[in-house]
């Protein structure tokens, strides 16, 4: 019994999808929107359904088209001789600057 109904269903459907297939025209008593102010005259139905190319733009999946080697760079320079540290700059030793949020200020 169940295998029935489930022939059936499937059946009903399959045929329901199996629709007439024809030109898509206005429902009656309607027309087709008015022309565009600039255009020269009224797009058709298949014109109102066609997409525009800005709206399906073409993917472009390969971005180099042949491997070449980078040219060479003026500004990739070694580092300094010896990779050390700069030093610190001439005069007195600027002392221990902390990061003290006390309320009393240093000039009272």
């Amino acid at each position: 019994m169940k295998l029935a109904r489930l022939i059936l269903a499937a059946s009903l459907i399959a045929m329901a999808g199996c629709g007439r297939v024809g030109d898509l025209k206005p429902a009656s008593g309607q027309s087709l929107p008015v022309k565009p102010m600039m255009a020269r005259t009224t797009p058709t139905a298949d014109q109102l359904l066609t997409t525009p190319p800005y709206a399906r733009p073409d993917r472009v999946d390969e971005l180099v088209k042949k491997s070449q080697p980078r040219p060479q760079d003026p500004f990739d320079l070694p580092p300094p001789t010896g990779g050390t540290a700069p030093s610190l700059p001439a005069g007195p030793d600027p002392g221990t600057i902390t990061n003290n949020t006390s309320s009393s200020t240093p000039g009272d």
